[in-house]
C-alpha cells in the first residue's frame, strides 16, 4: 500500500480546517482558522462575506499545517468541500465582484420577470406555482438582474464557493457534481445541468455559459498554478480532485454509503441523512441532494440553525460558567458535559423546540420555542432541553424518510462537532432507541473528501471501497431502555402535537406583524 497523504479543505460556515489524511483515513495534521465574523449583514436578513476572506483563511490554514511539521511535498493531492449555496460572482479572471452570498442570506428580488406562459400553465397543473415562485424570489442571478444590474453585466461566472475556491485552485472554472446544491438549474436526478429547453433556466435568470464544468467526485479538477502554489506553500502541479458539499463528504465519511444506514451531523445545520439508490424527493418538488457516489442521492432532512444554537447557548446563557472554568485550565464542553450528567432525561419538564424545518413543517421557519419554562429551572435543565430538542428534531427527520422510503434504518452513525460530546451520544441512542456509532474522527466531512482524493489517485478503485478502508467505528453508544421508553412517550405525546400548534402559531404571528 502507498504511503499517501492528502490535503483536505472544509469551508464551513463558522470556520476553515485544513487537514492531512493518509490512505487509512488516519488524521495525521490538522488546523483550524474561525471566521471573526462569520458573516455580515449590511441589511437585515443579509448574510455576507468578502470571498477573498475565505482564500486568505485557506492559505494561513494550509502555513499553519507546514509549521506543525508536515512536509508539503509529501502531499499526494489536495481535495475542498465547502458550505453549500453560497454564491460568488466573478470577472473574466476570477475576481469576486461583490461579496459571497452565504446560504443564510434570506434576500428576495422585488420583481420578476414573467415566464413563457406554456410554463406558467405547466406550473398551476402540477401545484407547485408557490413553491416555484418563492423559488425565483430567492435566486440570487435574479437579485443581480433587479437589484445590482452594474454587477450582473460585468459576471462572467456565477459560481459557488466551491467553484471561486476551486479557480483559485486549479484556475479553471470548473466545479464538483456533488457540490451543487442552491438556486441553479442542477438536474438532481441526472446530476448534470437541465437540458437547454427546461424551464429552470428562465426562472433562475441563468445560461450555461455563466455556469462552470461539472466533474464527477474521484475524478481530477485541475492542478494547482504556479502562483496558488507559492502562496501556499505547496508544490506546483499538485492534483486537485473533486470531492462535493460538506454534507455529502460528512455522510460517506461517516461510513454512510447504503440505504439502510443513516447519519446524523451535529453540526451548524443539524441534519439527519440516507442515502438513496432511487431518485426520491421528500417533499416534492424539493429534490434530493447528490451524494458523492455517483447516482447516489442523499435524503436529508434538516434544523437550519442546528447545533450553532449550542454556540449561540454558551455565548449568551452559560457564558459566565464557561469563562470560569477556562479561567481553571477547564474546557467549555466539560461545563456542558457536566450539566448533562447532572439532569434527567427529560431536563425537569423542559421542552426547547429549536426551530421548524423544510420537511417538518412546510416550510422553513428558524425560530425556537420553550414549553414548560418554571424559574426552578437551571442553565443545565435548559441545555439538556436543547439537546434534546435538537435530536427530536432529527428522530423525526429519521420517521419522515423511512416512511418515504420503506426502508428500515438498522445502523446509525453521528458525525459533526457535537459528536464529540459522549452525553450527547448518548442522549442520542436513548432518543432514537438503537446503538449510535461514533466514527474514528470527528472529521467527517474533512475524511469523505480525502476518500475520493484517494479514489482519484487510484489508490482505491471506488469510492465504496475507500469508505471501507478509511472509515471506522470507535465507539458504539447503546440506549439506556428505561430512558429510551420515556423519550418514546415525551416524542409522541408532547412534541409532535407541540410542532404542529407551532406552525400553526408562527403562520398567525406573521399576520400579526406591523
Amino acid at each position: 500500500m502507498n504511503k499517501a497523504r492528502f490535503l483536505s479543505i472544509d469551508c464551513g460556515t463558522q470556520s476553515l480546517r485544513a487537514f492531512v489524511f493518509n490512505e487509512r483515513g488516519h488524521l495525521l495534521a490538522r488546523s483550524q482558522l474561525s471566521f471573526d465574523p462569520p458573516y455580515f449583514s449590511v441589511k437585515q436578513g443579509y448574510a455576507e462575506q468578502d470571498a477573498n476572506y475565505y482564500w486568505q483563511c485557506l492559505v494561513t490554514a494550509c502555513q499553519q499545517l507546514w509549521q506543525q511539521g508536515v512536509d508539503p511535498n509529501t502531499i499526494t493531492a489536495a481535495t475542498l468541500t465547502t458550505q453549500r449555496g453560497t454564491v460568488v460572482l466573478v470577472d473574466e479572471h476570477g475576481n469576486a465582484l461583490h461579496p459571497a452570498i452565504l446560504w443564510l442570506d434570506e434576500r428576495e428580488a422585488e420583481s420578476l420577470p414573467s415566464l413563457a406562459i406554456y410554463w406558467q400553465k405547466l406550473h398551476q397543473l402540477s401545484g407547485h406555482q408557490k413553491t416555484i415562485r418563492q423559488l425565483r424570489l430567492r435566486a440570487q442571478a435574479n437579485w443581480f438582474a433587479v437589484h445590482r444590474p452594474d454587477i450582473w453585466a460585468k459576471t462572467h461566472k456565477f459560481l459557488l464557493l466551491s467553484g471561486f475556491l476551486t479557480y483559485k485552485l486549479t484556475g479553471e472554472f470548473k466545479d464538483a457534481v456533488a457540490s451543487q446544491v442552491g438556486y441553479i438549474p442542477f438536474d438532481y436526478k441526472k446530476h448534470q445541468w437541465h437540458h437547454a429547453w427546461d424551464w429552470r433556466w428562465q426562472a433562475l435568470g441563468l445560461s450555461l455559459d455563466k455556469l462552470p464544468k461539472l466533474v464527477a467526485a474521484g475524478k481530477l479538477l485541475g492542478q494547482l498554478p504556479v502562483a496558488a502554489a507559492q502562496e501556499l506553500g505547496l508544490p506546483a502541479g499538485l492534483a486537485i480532485v473533486a470531492a462535493g458539499a460538506d454534507k455529502a463528504c460528512e455522510v460517506m465519511g461517516a461510513g454512510c454509503v447504503h440505504p439502510w444506514q443513516g447519519a446524523l451531523s451535529f453540526g451548524t445545520t443539524a441534519t439527519y441523512n440516507t442515502i438513496s439508490y432511487n431518485y426520491i424527493s421528500l417533499k416534492p418538488p424539493l429534490p434530493p441532494y447528490p451524494a458523492l457516489v455517483p447516482q447516489r442521492y442523499c435524503l436529508e432532512s434538516q434544523i437550519p440553525q442546528g447545533f450553532a444554537l449550542v454556540n449561540y447557548f454558551r455565548r449568551h446563557i452559560a457564558a459566565p460558567e464557561i469563562q470560569a472554568a477556562e479561567q481553571q485550565g477547564k474546557q467549555a464542553l466539560e461545563v456542558l458535559e457536566t450539566w448533562l450528567a447532572s439532569t434527567p432525561a427529560g431536563a425537569n419538564g423542559l421542552l426547547w423546540q429549536p426551530s421548524l424545518s423544510v420537511q417538518s413543517a412546510g416550510e422553513s421557519i428558524s425560530k425556537g420555542a420553550l414549553l414548560g419554562l418554571s424559574t426552578q429551572h437551571t442553565k443545565a435543565d435548559w441545555y439538556r432541553a436543547l439537546v434534546e430538542g435538537l435530536l427530536f428534531a432529527l428522530k423525526q427527520g429519521q420517521q419522515q424518510v423511512e416512511q418515504q422510503t420503506k426502508q428500515v434504518i438498522t445502523q446509525l452513525f453521528a458525525a459533526g462537532g457535537g459528536s464529540q460530546s459522549d452525553a450527547v451520544m448518548q442522549t442520542a441512542a436513548d432518543i432514537f432507541n438503537m446503538p449510535i456509532n461514533k466514527p474514528h474522527t470527528s472529521e467527517t466531512s474533512g475524511l469523505g473528501a480525502a476518500m475520493c482524493a484517494a479514489v482519484g489517485m487510484r489508490i482505491y478503485p471506488d469510492l465504496d471501497t475507500a469508505v471501507a478502508a478509511m472509515s471506522r467505528i470507535d465507539k458504539v453508544f447503546y440506549p439506556n431502555a428505561v430512558h429510551a421508553r420515556f423519550y418514546q412517550q415525551c416524542y409522541q405525546h408532547v412534541y409532535l402535537p407541540w410542532l404542529d400548534s407551532l406552525a400553526k402559531l408562527y403562520q398567525q404571528q406573521r399576520l400579526c406583524q406591523l
